[in-house]
């Protein structure tokens, strides 16, 4: 199992490191290699977090099951979003939503019973909410109109999945809730960044695609340890 373990977290280290470096290069092979290593993220992930939570003293199976669904639609948003169509990015945005709202089902299973909307954690959700969904919401408008109520209704869910984050039951280990709220958090961060690359920039930024990449995947990755780490 140690084996299995080191094995799985070496395979998606590498190729997230690789993933994020592809992507700030603009050349055919570097996106033509992308096909390759994108799809790949989520399945060497899920098997991190199947393998960590297997032989898990204190298994929670809401919390695992649901984080594994998160990882799957994840998936389904990597693979269209290889693609520079408006339908595809539709359907990304569609998959990544159905993404958040699966890590909000997994954190509402493992929720501290005591948390209150008027928490800080989610106070800080709403603020972000409002600072960043109006704006991306109105460039993605004005660029196509069939894009402004889908990434309006993303961005809340982005919301209340990094609030939901922020309100773990105090009896999971502290380091698990650590990690899980930091992925949440550079989720959060990776597609803000990403709104502001596709609807507030004139042109790419590679610079820019790299930071989306290195912080989504880290993302990901902080929420995997964390939920390993609460089992």
């Amino acid at each position: 199992m140690p084996e299995a373990r080191l094995l799985a977290r070496a395979a998606y280290i590498a190729l997230a490191a690789t993933d994020s470096y592809l992507a700030g290069r603009t050349g055919v092979r570097a996106r033509r290699a992308r096909f390759v290593t994108k799809p790949l993220l989520m399945p060497a992930l899920a098997t991190v977090t199947t393998v960590e939570t297997r032989t898990a003293p204190a298994p929670m199976p809401a919390l695992t099951s649901r984080t594994l669904a998160a990882q799957a639609f994840s998936w389904g948003g990597d693979v269209a979003l290889l693609r520079k169509s408006q339908g595809a990015f539709l359907t990304g945005v569609g998959s990544f939503l159905a993404a958040h709202v699966a890590y909000l089902s997994a954190f509402g299973s493992a929720r501290d019973p005591q948390a209150r909307l008027n928490d800080s954690g989610p106070k800080l959700a709403a603020a972000s909410w409002v600072a960043t969904a109006p704006v991306m919401a109105f460039a993605a408008g004005r660029r196509e109109p069939a894009l402004g109520v889908p990434v309006a209704a993303y961005s809340a869910a982005l919301a209340a999945m990094f609030g939901a984050s922020t309100v773990l039951d105090p009896e999971l280990p502290q380091a698990a809730r650590r990690r899980i709220a930091l992925g949440t958090s550079l989720f959060l961060l990776s597609d803000t960044l990403l709104g502001a690359q596709e609807f507030l920039r004139r042109t790419p930024s590679p610079r820019l695609e790299v930071a989306v990449m290195a912080t989504y995947t880290a993302g990901q990755w902080f929420i995997a340890d964390g939920v390993s780490r609460a089992t």
